[in-house]
Parts: structure tokens; sequence; C-alpha cells
């Protein structure tokens, strides 16, 4: 059974060409050559001409695993609160990206927490957004979908601990996604400093200090959850560094800088 892409024409074109073209406008004079590979990475996931260009500079900034899990903000429309998906793939403009099945269900198995529930992926743009991405700039990969919603951080912990011993048991070397943006609708200058102390706790790589910052400041992100999640996991795997490598907010496309939404790309390795 294959997914088909919901948001296409929405967040990203539909068409294969305008795709590709839209993808390949974001690249910058001089692309990065790639020295780490991630074990961790914060991606943005607004509709692509706003948050595009912050999301294909950090992937492309960084070698991929082949195999991907990707963690997506459950913004709670339905279904279970850390949801995953064991159909065969996701269908976008690209054709199928094949969803690592044997993964998918030893994690579900493992985890007091994890469950299958296909429902929960219907209304939910969070991995969806990242897939065509991942397509475009690595050609051969499998990937794992799983939502998180706002929860106990040491659910987070739970998760990430259930994610990096599935991984192991199947001898997986994995890269760990956690889809989400930083502050919703308010100023630039609010957004600015409110996303620098939360930046700061990233690449200090301490999510307890993330999830506390985000409480002690309001920070409307949505990042929270799968974030934590990511650095947890990444902690396990022994990550020593962080690296920002970009951080714009939707004012730079729209124009609007009385209400913009925060975007930041950072890698863990």
């Amino acid at each position: 059974m294959i997914k088909k892409a919901r948001f296409a024409g929405s967040f990203y074109p539909e068409d294969y060409t305008d795709l590709s073209n839209m993808i390949e406008s974001f690249a910058p004079e001089q692309p990065a050559r790639p020295t780490a590979t991630a074990l961790g990475l914060l991606l943005p996931h607004a509709a692509y001409f706003c948050s595009g260009k912050v999301a294909y500079r950090t992937l492309t900034s960084f070698n991929l695993s082949n195999t991907i899990v990707i963690l997506g903000t459950h913004h709670g429309f339905s279904g279970a609160p850390f949801a995953t998906s064991c159909i065969t793939g996701w269908q976008t403009p690209f054709g199928i990206a094949k969803i690592d099945v044997e993964f998918v269900k030893k994690a579900a198995h493992k985890s007091k927490y994890i469950e299958i529930d296909e429902k929960a992926f219907c209304a939910e743009h969070s991995i969806e957004i990242q897939v065509p991405l991942l397509q475009y700039i690595k050609k051969n990969f499998n990937f794992i979908p799983i939502l998180i919603s706002e929860s106990d951080r040491a659910i987070y912990k739970n998760i990430a601990a259930d994610i990096i011993e599935t991984a192991k048991g199947l001898k997986r070397n994995i890269t760990i996604i956690a889809s989400g943006d930083l502050t919703h609708y308010e100023s630039q200058a609010q957004a600015e400093y409110k996303d620098s102390e939360a930046i700061k706790a990233i690449l200090q790589l301490n999510p307890d200090k993330l999830l506390k910052t985000r409480d002690k400041l309001h920070i409307s992100m949505c990042a929270g959850a799968p974030a934590c999640t990511m650095l947890h996991a990444c902690l396990q795997l022994g990550a020593k560094n962080a690296r920002l490598i970009m951080y714009e907010t939707s004012g730079a496309v729209t124009n609007d800088f009385e209400a913009v939404v925060g975007y930041a790309g950072i890698g863990i390795f």
C-alpha cells in the first residue's frame, strides 16, 4: 500500500519539473561540501517558498545515513500521540520513498509509546514536507516516520532510547530529522530574540534547557517535542557537536515583519 502525497500542490509544487526547479533555486552559489555525517538535524516544515531554502541548505551541509528517522510535529489533528506508519512507501512527484517497515514494526513492538496508526498521518504535513527534499538530495534511502506530540520530557527520552535500540538491533546507521518551526506569528524582533535562546540550547545539546527556555519565554514553537527527542537520541549516539546552518523568518519572503514564523536549520554530529 502506498500513501499518496497530500500536500503536493499546496506546500510544494505537484509537477516534477516545477518542484525540481524550485528546490534547485534554494542552492547557494557555492554549494556546501559536506565533511560530517549528521546524527540529527532540525529542519523547518513550512511551505517550500517560505522555509525550503533553510531546509535544503541544512540537508546539503551534511552527509546523511541511508536510514532516516523523521520525527514530525504532531499538530493534533487525529490519531495516536506517538504514531508511526508501516505502509510500503509514500508517493511524491519524485516517486515513491520507501519506508523501512522492519524498523517501524520492531520500534513499535519495543516501545511503550510508539503505535502504528495510519490515521495520524492523514492531515499532517510535518513529515511529508521533508520527503521530496530528501528524494532530490539523496537518491537511495529508507525512512521511518514518527509523529511526536507534546508530552513529558521523560517520554521523549524513552522514545529516543527505543529508536536507538531498534537501530542498533537492526545494525542500521541512522540520521534523525526533527521537523518543526520556531516562533509563530510574533514580530521579527521578538522572534529573533526568542529563537536565538532556543537555538543556543540546541547548540549546547541540552534538551532539558530547550524545553525550559521554551516554557520560560513562552516560545510559540512547534519544534519542541521532536527536537527534544532528536537531541536525546543524538546524545545516546555520542554526538559532540552542533552547527547552525541558517536562520530566517517568513518575513524574508513575505515582507511582513509584524507576524513572522522562525525557521532554523541545525546539524548535530
